[in-house]
């Protein structure tokens, strides 16, 4: 596999063959907190508390104050207990956990919908996948882990603070910006320089209005993805799929989130739930310009 690496100015681009061979590396499983490292402080109930541990560091909440030393290196899944006697869980937030407990300017999209993206979009190690619309970078992440080492993201955003903010919790979930992810300040709806691309994925408010570059960048048989908040999103999307011709298999779908409560011998559904957050548009692009749509509401 061949693809194209985005160096220091944004028409600068050389090849770049990843190195398939090199299987990943065995590191063995961290169990014990470190300094500089990410801990959930989860509280008896429920909250989390995101805490960056520093050596001599002190962290304080309503329920007392814990000392970062009692939390480095001790293993995760540790009870500790704060100077006015509260009891805390400290483990390490996973994804989804780093993803809604970030500081944000942009909507990010929920870890719920997330999921169902990687696997209706089918991002698969190995994929070349054009993002547009940044936002939180939360997306932009799941995909970096989906294609794995082999794999290509490049996420354009065309607003410089969201871009800024998305680089910082990347790093802060990474420790750096990967060499196989690029993040370009740039407009989608202008057009792209990628071609080839395997899959495209679209967090943007028009979305049709970013299909001529889907058209350019997008291989047959490739993916993309559009995630729209509103149904009239997804009727100007779709319209203009079928308008430019060469996509089938149309299809939107949306995910409602009801946790249940587990108490003793209570079950019952939970009072909150994550209900809409968007609807999930997915298209499959067709050789020479074809349209292609099976009929009837069982398709999927």
């Amino acid at each position: 596999m061949r693809a194209l690496r985005y160096s220091a100015a944004p028409s600068s681009w050389t090849t770049w063959t990843p190195n398939l061979s090199a299987g990943p590396p065995a590191t063995p499983p961290m169990t014990e907190f470190a300094d500089g490292e990410l801990v959930l402080l989860v509280d008896k109930v429920g909250r989390k508390h995101r805490v960056r541990l520093k050596a001599g560091g002190r962290h304080s909440l309503h329920s007392g104050a814990i000392e970062h030393d009692a939390l480095i290196g001790r293993q995760e899944g540790v009870v500790v207990t704060t100077q006015l006697g509260a009891r805390l869980l400290a483990v390490r937030p996973t994804f989804a956990e780093q993803v809604t407990g970030r500081v944000r300017q942009a909507q990010p999209i929920y870890p719920k919908d997330l999921g169902a993206i990687l696997i209706s979009a089918d991002l698969h190690p190995g994929a070349r996948v054009l993002e547009a619309g940044t936002g939180t970078g939360a997306l932009t992440l799941a995909a970096w882990r989906a294609v794995g080492p082999s794999g290509l993201v490049v996420s354009y955003e065309q607003r410089e603070e969201f871009l800024e903010a998305a680089r910082r919790g990347i790093t802060d979930t990474l420790g750096e910006l990967p060499p196989n992810l690029f993040l370009k300040l740039g407009d989608i709806y202008q057009g792209v320089d990628e071609r080839d691309m395997d899959r495209v994925l679209l967090d943007l408010p028009e979305p049709w209005q970013a299909i001529p570059s889907v058209c350019s960048a997008l291989r047959p048989g490739g993916i993309v993805f559009a995630h729209c908040p509103n149904v009239s999103q997804v009727q100007r999307f779709f319209e203009g799929l079928r308008e430019v011709r060469g996509f089938g298999m149309l299809e939107v779908y949306e995910l409602l989130q009801r946790g249940w409560t587990v108490r003793g011998r209570s079950l019952r559904p939970s009072h909150r739930m994550v209900a809409h957050s968007g609807f999930l548009c997915f298209a499959r692009r067709i050789a020479e310009g074809e349209l292609f749509e099976p009929e009837g509401e069982g398709f999927r």
